[in-house]
């Protein structure tokens, strides 16, 4: 009996050893697969656009609408670049406008505007434009990335749109735009919206003959 004991004690001490070493490896082999993973929770969970990115991606949507944008045949001079006829002031200035109109929004709905509203909006766009050629171009002109379109492009125009709505009663909204102009470096956004770029209806050589769709005023250029 003393022999048999004796003889059975270092196979259950093999089998704890490698026991022991099965649960060291998985637990390591966890941490080094969460340490090389390309995106955590913590790494996507937000997502920030500077302020010079923004003016950079308003000046990227201004030039194409300023390239579709028809020279009068009677005008002796060429067709000058956009630089000649915007400055950077100029384009500075659009962007703190949509940023100071989506943040008094912001302040009269008692909440920023939903992922699923900027989604809506890019939808609409692609559904209802008369010159699906020219929306392509602009989302060409943000590197067909869905985010920086929602930002840029959709966020402008429905806030553009919705404080319009919001317009019958002038002094909330004054109040409300002048309280936005203390937060407009608040430019972090919810990424994990995931948003998604439509199929563009419509002709795919740009304008419709006899159609005309006007340009908002948050991206006319000026005279």
């Amino acid at each position: 009996m003393k022999q048999d004991s004796q003889s059975g004690f270092p196979g259950s001490r093999a089998l704890l050893i490698l026991l022991f070493c099965a649960v060291a490896c998985s637990i390591l082999t966890g941490t080094v697969v969460a340490f090389f993973r390309p995106e955590t929770r913590s790494q996507i969970s937000q997502r920030t656009l500077t302020f010079a990115e923004r003016v950079a991606y308003q000046r990227a949507i201004e030039d194409v609408y300023w390239r579709h944008r028809i020279w009068p045949k009677e005008r002796p001079d060429r067709k000058p670049s956009l630089d000649a006829v915007m400055s950077q002031a100029q384009l500075e200035k659009k962007v703190e406008d949509y940023l100071r109109n989506s943040q008094a929004l912001e302040d009269q709905r008692q909440g920023p505007l939903t992922a699923e509203q900027l989604q809506a909006e890019i939808e609409r766009m692609a559904r209802n434009t008369k010159q699906p050629g020219m929306l392509r171009e602009l989302f060409e002109a943000l590197g067909n990335d869905p985010f920086v379109i929602a930002e840029c492009l959709a966020k402008p125009v429905l806030s553009e749109r919705l404080l319009a709505n919001l317009a019958r009663d002038k002094k909330p909204l004054e109040s409300a735009q002048a309280g936005a102009e203390k937060q407009l470096l608040k430019l972090i956004a919810d990424v994990s919206a995931s948003y998604t770029l439509p199929i563009i209806s419509g002709a795919p050589n740009g304008c419709i003959n006899d159609t005309w769709t006007a340009t908002s005023t948050t991206n006319a250029p000026s005279a």
